[in-house]
């Protein structure tokens, strides 16, 4: 069962736990939020490219994508500055991220401006590293969005949302963030998995909008729990809580921009776990 935490929202995605709160991005309402209890929602910066990922450099300072001009952005005590122009990569809109230990980010994109059930464009994950330097990480991704890297930094997962069929990707992570030993984590039927989380044991929970619904999948697609979301499609999913063993679920009633934006129907629904983050 879940619990609202956060509602009144239009659009929340890329929900991350980090230094004792949630943080998420209201895409269509323009700013990244931090909440450090239910109800408790605080903005921390606007964004007026939507913001979308989010990640941490090892300094502590926030990283933001923002994604419709295609970049990324930190936030700095000043305010946001440009880290790395991803238009050389990314092939439309920019989305999700993942930010390992040493400050490389990993960003996907959407490959185009086609909605389902038309086939995508496939998209290269974008690699940007501290110095701003952008390469491709991997290539020939249909739609590459929620990402997550294990604790020990060697493997990477992707949600390839738009595959067909659906899957989750997993790479192998070299010492210099390069990727290599691409295989298929799992892959499935109805389910069209969107932002993810790992927990301790290696499963990966996944935000599944299509089904309106977070699914719990072992390495080799082995689907080991489900939870309804109700009416409300599930797009971004984060473990936290003080013991971890909260997860978080970022939901709304409709995507589409200028509905969510008038409706205000997203929230941030909470519920407790047995495997913590």
């Amino acid at each position: 069962m879940f619990e609202v935490y956060v509602d009144g929202l239009a659009f929340p995605e890329a929900a991350r736990w980090h230094d004792g709160s949630l943080w998420f991005s209201d895409m269509h309402g323009g700013t990244v939020y931090r909440a450090p209890g239910p109800g408790e929602a605080t903005a921390v910066v606007d964004v007026p490219g939507h913001p979308g990922g989010l990640g941490w450099l090892p300094d502590g300072r926030l990283l933001v994508v923002s994604m419709h001009d295609r970049r990324l952005m930190r936030l700095d005590p000043g305010g946001l500055s440009e880290v790395a122009d991803l238009g050389g990569v990314a092939t439309w809109h920019c989305n999700d991220m993942v930010v390992d230990r040493a400050g490389r980010a990993y960003v996907g994109n959407f490959g185009d401006d086609s909605v389902p059930p038309d086939p995508v464009t496939p998209a290269a994950l974008a690699r940007v590293d501290p110095d701003g330097t952008v390469t491709v990480a991997a290539s020939g991704l249909e739609f590459p969005n929620g990402a997550a890297i294990s604790p020990d930094g060697r493997a990477l997962v992707v949600a390839e949302t738009r595959a067909r069929p659906p899957r989750l990707t997993r790479f192998d992570v070299g010492r210099d963030g390069a990727l290599t030993g691409r295989r298929v984590f799992a892959q499935f039927d109805s389910e069209s998995p969107d932002g993810i989380c790992l927990d301790a044991q290696r499963a990966v929970w996944f935000a599944s909008w299509s089904t309106n619904e977070v699914v719990r999948v072992r390495d080799g697609g082995e689907i080991v729990e489900r939870r309804s979301t109700g009416a409300a499609g599930a797009y971004s999913c984060a473990l936290g809580g003080p013991d971890g063993r909260t997860l978080f679920v970022s939901v709304a009633a409709t995507w589409q921009p200028e509905a969510a934006r008038r409706k205000r129907t997203g929230q941030i629904l909470a519920g407790r776990v047995d495997v913590p983050g």
